[in-house]
């Protein structure tokens, strides 16, 4: 996908205030029929500029095989470009007591790079986009309700755009799908079924879309 080197230079500069490294744009088919959108990279996305790469990367490979898909069907990108980190504590050698630590990230972040993510929508206009998580999920729609209430669904809706410091709903409708972020699963294991079950509704909506 080619960029205007504005919209990322002003990207960059509406991220100077907060802690966050790296720049990842997005890779994949971005001619395709499916937009994947996560929340931000992580530490090995951040250092190697790919999106979900990685223990949560595999995660995702396999959900994708699941589906009949690979990476090269899809494109891939997140709300934030950015990893959003925080310091913590370690005890592990050479790191000097502290260490970086991913965290969600906050609304100015996802707001500091709204345009990045309205620019590829408008650019590739996909049949169907995943929203990967509930912070994917409400930047996309505005629903600030619980993910669990909707994972699996296609929803037909209008998406949030920037505008003038808050968003606007788009003209255009979108299918949009949620689903639960590959990482969730290292975190709550008891979800694998529901991961699943979500996945198989999303199956037959592809099946029956094509």
């Amino acid at each position: 996908m080619e960029w205007p080197e504005r919209l990322v230079n002003e990207a960059k500069k509406r991220m100077e205030p907060y802690d966050v490294e790296g720049f990842v744009l997005g890779k994949g088919d971005d001619r395709g029929r499916v937009m994947i959108v996560g929340e931000a990279p992580g530490e090995n996305e951040a250092i190697k500029g790919e999106p979900f790469i990685g223990r949560a990367g595999d995660e995702l490979d396999k959900q994708l095989d699941y589906l009949g898909m690979a990476r090269e069907d899809v494109y891939i990108t997140s709300v934030v470009r950015s990893r959003p980190y925080k310091w913590v504590k370690t005890t592990k050698k050479g790191m000097g007591g502290k260490r970086k630590a991913n965290r969600k990230p906050n609304q100015k972040e996802i707001y500091a790079h709204a345009k990045l993510l309205d620019y590829q929508i408008e650019q590739m206009k996909p049949d169907i986009i995943i929203a990967l998580g509930g912070v994917a999920y409400e930047r996309l729609t505005g629903d600030k309700g619980k993910i669990s209430d909707v994972v699996g669904e296609a929803i037909r809706t209008p998406v949030q755009k920037e505008e003038e410091g808050g968003y606007r709903k788009s003209e255009e409708e979108y299918t949009i799908v949620p689903l639960y972020h590959p990482a969730a699963v290292f975190y709550n294991p008891k979800i694998k079924e529901d991961i699943y079950r979500s996945l198989d509704r999303l199956k037959d909506y592809l099946e029956r879309d094509r």
